[in-house]
């Protein structure tokens, strides 16, 4: 039956179910809006540009990472990489971890590994053949 043909008091919500309706509805409206992690619209947007940025560099760092190799490309690369990691996982976070104490949890041990990842990415760096040199033997097996 097209909405037409029907009155406009038929497509109404009677009053008494609405208020039942609030009354069982969740806390939480899991359909509405994002928090927002940031203190303002414009870090948060700031914040998303900077995201922008290290995947465009990291698009620009793989064709110099092979065709001129080298400390300042493999430094360069440790830090993109972790950058970009971090905030991938933080978006994880965000999404699937609730509640307080779980979340600063989740982000102490997310700063951690991130630390972890850039320092043994130096580590390689200076101590070892670089990123660079290590995917280019990698391609040589």
């Amino acid at each position: 039956v097209p909405a037409a043909l029907l009155g406009s008091a038929l497509l109404r919500r009677p009053a008494a179910l609405g208020a039942a309706a609030a009354r069982c509805a969740p806390a939480r409206d899991s359909h509405g809006p994002p928090r927002q992690r940031h203190g303002s619209s414009k870090a948060a947007s700031l914040h998303w540009t900077g995201e922008r940025a290290v995947s465009v560099l990291l698009l620009g760092l793989l064709p110099a990472a092979y065709l001129c190799p080298g400390p300042a490309v493999d430094y360069s690369l440790a830090a993109a990489l972790t950058l970009h990691g971090h905030w991938g996982l933080g978006q994880v976070i965000t999404d699937y971890v609730h509640g307080d104490v779980p979340i600063k949890v989740a982000n102490t041990g997310l700063y951690i590994l991130s630390a972890l990842t850039f320092a043994g990415l130096c580590h390689f760096n200076y101590h070892d053949v670089g990123i660079c040199k290590a995917v280019a033997m990698l391609w040589s097996l």
